[in-house]
């Protein structure tokens, strides 16, 4: 069996995950983005945005500055000459993935007939999903506040819609992960809801694949999108379970299309494509968001870059040991600082609110790198200055590098 070294599987994974391309000389198109999605698979939902939302981060990341109406274009709109590109589903999280794989992910519509949470509101509501679907054919593209009001149903919820929600709520994110509404655009991050057959092509919504087939198909994108990575990385991607993944495995080593490989320091075995080959140095660059499919595994950061990462969002801000919203560097292939990110539009600054360098890396060489990524990013938001704190062992370094 093959074994690779901790450095050959860091090499491989940043490249799968295209890090080691150039970015575009030009304008970023719908065919860069294409291509973009047949490599990495997902580009995971979230609605903080402090910086940007996380959508749109790893497009940034991988692309450099580019227009976001093509991201929006491509996932929310649709017209003859610009057909949908990609649909929102429970692939990882919430999350776009292309269209055409749409039907990839039907058993899992099948396990959440009664959604994914709150199931036995669902359950004992049926004829309120009837009434739903009914008012979103009458009323078309619309979010559960319109379809509630539409329905006269009683506002109870004071919190917001997440935490206390009204029973029609439920009900209609119940049918979006059913398959039976999805989203045909976002104002505003509010997930407006229709009916799945007049947002999708009709040759993808008839389409049907075979549970095996889908799960064998998913299982071979998670380890193609890793470059290389465990029976847990693997699974982790779609969120899969043990029981499908384990025979999916087995039978794409058995086909020669996976390899099973031993990595130096990691407890178990690893996958990757047959024939995959080892780049010879560290490559790629870029700030990366919390929820980048480079990242969102947090063991696998551990075990690829030594980088222990936890997101602190929910952690009392006294108690955070790096930040709100703190963005992992990567430089030349390697995890080498992170950096607590704010967008202060009001002020027209991307603000460093702290910066932290990984120990044994240079300060001024991260910052120097850094430096050249904030102003990117900072430039891509609109925003025309980049301003820096006092948080973290690097923000003087920063600083001095900014100037």
């Amino acid at each position: 069996m093959t074994t690779l070294t901790a450095a050959q599987a860091r090499r491989i994974a940043v490249t799968a995950q295209g890090f080691a391309e150039a970015r575009p000389a030009g304008p970023v198109t719908r065919a860069h983005l294409r291509r973009l999605i047949s490599r990495i698979q997902v580009l995971q939902l979230d609605s903080v945005s402090v910086a940007v939302r996380a959508h749109y981060a790893p497009v940034f990341s991988r692309l450099g500055p580019y227009d976001r109406d093509v991201l929006d274009r491509a996932a929310w709109s649709h017209t003859a000459r610009s057909p949908r590109l990609l649909v929102e589903y429970w692939a990882h999280e919430a999350a776009l993935m292309a269209v055409e794989d749409w039907p990839l992910l039907r058993w899992r519509m099948r396990e959440y007939t009664h959604g994914r949470w709150g199931t036995h509101i669902v359950k004992k509501n049926p004829k309120l999903a009837d009434d739903i679907v009914a008012a979103v054919a009458e009323l078309g593209p619309s979010t559960a506040g319109q379809i509630e009001e539409h329905l006269g149903a009683e506002q109870r919820g004071r919190k917001g819609p997440w935490w206390d929600r009204s029973d029609t709520k439920w009900v209609t994110e119940a049918l979006f992960a059913a398959g039976v509404l999805t989203t045909a655009t976002r104002v505003g991050f509010a997930r407006h809801y229709d009916l799945t057959e007049r947002v999708l092509p009709p040759d993808v919504v008839a389409r049907e694949i075979d549970d095996e087939d889908a799960i064998r198909e998913l299982t071979l994108r998670a380890a193609s999108a890793l470059g290389v990575g465990t029976e847990a990385d693997i699974r982790d991607y779609f969120r899969l379970a043990a029981q499908q993944v384990k025979p999916a495995i087995a039978k794409l080593v058995a086909d020669g299309v996976l390899e099973k490989v031993d990595v130096d320091g990691w407890t178990a075995p690893a996958y990757l494509r047959a024939g995959q080959i080892v780049p010879r140095r560290d490559r790629g660059t870029a700030l990366l968001c919390p929820f980048d499919p480079l990242i969102f595994f947090r063991p696998r950061v551990e075990r690829l870059f030594g980088f222990h990462y936890r997101i602190e969002i929910y952690t009392p801000a006294p108690k955070r040991q790096y930040g709100y919203y703190v963005w992992p560097f990567l430089l030349d292939g390697r995890l080498v600082g992170r950096v607590d990110l704010k967008a202060e539009r009001a002020a027209g600054a991307l603000h460093v609110v702290g910066a932290f360098v990984e120990p044994g890396e240079q300060p001024a060489l991260v910052a120097a790198a850094l430096a050249g990524e904030l102003r990117s990013m900072a430039s891509w938001l609109g925003l025309a200055d980049v301003t820096v704190g006092d948080r973290g062992d690097l923000v003087g370094s920063v600083a001095a590098a900014l100037k």
